[in-house]
């Protein structure tokens, strides 16, 4: 049935300036925009709505998710038709049987360990995977770090070149199979034992796909700014697109400083690199307490992991390097304990810690902070997920405000407590920093939330309402918009998007999640 969306304030992805008017679909996709006079569709009532295109995730932890919830609430109900996936140099594509088994333990606190058939090994079957039905659309990023550990493994060492030819086979693989391009996690293990020769030969790979690098960079704390110019490095030499993702300045060192982060994004546009950032629009960083470990700890996989944290001498070079010289795992600062707190944790008899920070849990139980923290990566196998509360509202306001700004919830769907930005990020925009701030205007932030995204993954068909184009759509009210989902109840619904349609299918109707699971994979350089 083609349907005839009424009375809607169009605001159609472009950044123009909203106009009153209909959208017809025709078998999914829009056919005329405009004053539309149609029999033979369903209509639907917009009056007082916002019609908008679908948004789209830059910047999602969906891996799982995408194939084993249907509903997937998070992202369908705040109006999200598109994610991008395989983040932060870490994913379950391309991999072998060993590799596997590392990624399912490492990535625990990132996307649990559903119950299902891991039946792929490559991108092409994962996204195959995708393609029996999914809630939103999918695209998919290479992992850098993933592909390091298949031929290298979790080793700190540097790449032999026949092991650089062979990830250089896999990146290219992955490509030809509809990866968008590349990620990595430069502080995250494996992926933060290449140096910039490795991630620029690899990069050269996904120029000549056509694709863009998305860094996970190697610090967003002291030398930050240091590590953001290693990566416009590697897209400079390399010829790649570069997609900063997750852009941010924290801790205490970068208050402010955000000027001159974008001063360097500026550098780059201007002789001719290709750069674009996304954002989450919140303070607090969300990731595992793993993660603050200095690499040296990380090295060999999490069972070498777990080994130094029963070895009292490995032990100690852990906790100097955490409280006294500053962990390249925590961005080379030195932990602040009552910045840490747990969202999530694996096994269940740990669930009371949920919600405390570490600095709490050492002054409940009369211990130092550091044996709490080792002793709960211990106990709960590296499992446990935390909020960071390092952000900084100045910094996270200018950023969003740059022309090459796009959405991204980087958001982690497991644990007791997650951050409410993986439920809540796109209304979030919409209601505090549109209506309430006024930080952005309703067209513009629009605009970064789907043409720019859209762009950036070379989509010509998506991100715009204008005939031909997917009926990827989003309806919402301006006034009540809102993300109900808060750090307290991080799943509550967003408030104010009644209508989501993917391909012109309703997957949310009236406010609730219809049956439907019409979402694909997007593979680069295909028909889409």
């Amino acid at each position: 049935m083609n349907l005839l969306v009424r009375g809607a304030s169009v605001v159609d992805g472009t950044g123009s300036p909203a106009r009153r008017g209909d959208l017809l679909v025709v078998d999914g996709r829009i056919a005329e925009v405009g004053t539309v006079e149609t029999a033979g569709a369903r209509v639907l009532d917009a009056s007082g709505l916002v019609l908008a295109p679908g948004f789209i995730d830059l910047h999602a932890h969906s891996d799982l998710a995408v194939l084993t919830d249907p509903q997937h609430l998070a992202k369908t109900t705040q109006g999200v038709t598109t994610e991008v996936v395989g983040q932060d140099g870490l994913s379950y594509a391309p991999v072998d049987d060993a590799a596997l088994d590392v990624l399912r333990e490492q990535l625990a606190g990132w996307n649990g360990v559903p119950d299902l058939d891991w039946d792929w090994r490559t991108v092409g079957e994962y996204l195959d995977r995708v393609d029996a039905g999914t809630a939103v659309n999918v695209a998919y990023l290479v992992p850098q770090g993933t592909v390091r550990m298949v031929v290298v493994g979790t080793s700190d060492r540097a790449a032999t070149p026949a092991e650089l030819v062979r990830m250089q086979e896999l990146v290219a693989a992955g490509m030809a199979e509809g990866a968008f391009g590349m990620s990595s996690g430069l502080t995250y293990t494996p992926g933060m034992y290449a140096d910039t020769d490795e991630l620029v030969v690899l990069c050269e790979v996904v120029a000549r796909h056509g694709g863009f690098y998305a860094p996970h960079q190697r610090s967003y704390g002291r030398g930050a700014l240091e590590a953001y110019a290693e990566v416009v490095e590697v897209a400079r030499r390399s010829g790649a697109a570069l997609h900063l993702t997750h852009a941010t300045m924290n801790f205490a060192v970068n208050a402010g400083r955000a000027p001159e982060f974008l001063a360097l994004v500026d550098r780059a546009l201007a002789e001719g690199i290709d750069v674009t950032l996304d954002t989450y629009p919140y303070l607090p960083g969300s990731t595992t307490l793993a993660a603050v470990l200095p690499s040296w700890a990380s090295a060999g996989g999490p069972s070498e992991t777990l080994r130094r944290l029963d070895d009292p001498q490995a032990r100690e070079r852990i906790r100097d390097a955490l409280e006294v010289t500053g962990s390249d795992g925590c961005h080379g600062v030195v932990a602040e304990w009552d910045t840490l707190q747990v969202s999530g944790v694996r096994h269940r008899e740990l669930d009371a810690v949920v919600g405390s920070t570490i600095a709490g849990l050492a002054r409940e139980r009369g211990a130092e902070p550091f044996d709490v923290f080792a002793d709960l990566l211990r106990r709960d196998r590296l499992g446990t997920t935390i909020l960071q509360h390092v952000g900084h509202e100045e910094n996270v306001r200018a950023i969003m405000r740059h022309p090459r700004h796009t959405g991204g919830s980087d958001g982690l769907l497991v644990g007791a407590k997650p951050h409410p930005r993986a439920w809540g990020t796109f209304a979030h925009y919409l209601g505090h920093y549109v209506r309430e701030e006024r930080v952005l205007g309703l067209e513009e932030c629009v605009a970064h939330l789907t043409s720019r995204p859209a762009r950036r993954l070379g989509l010509t068909d998506r991100g715009v309402l204008r005939p031909g184009a997917v009926a990827d759509l989003v309806l919402f009210d301006p006034s009540t918009v809102a993300a109900g989902a808060t750090f307290e109840h991080p799943r509550r619904q967003a408030v104010g998007i009644p209508h989501v349609f993917l391909g012109g299918v309703p997957v949310v109707a009236d406010g609730v999640r219809t049956d439907a699971v019409p979402g694909r994979s997007l593979r680069h350089g295909r028909e889409c």
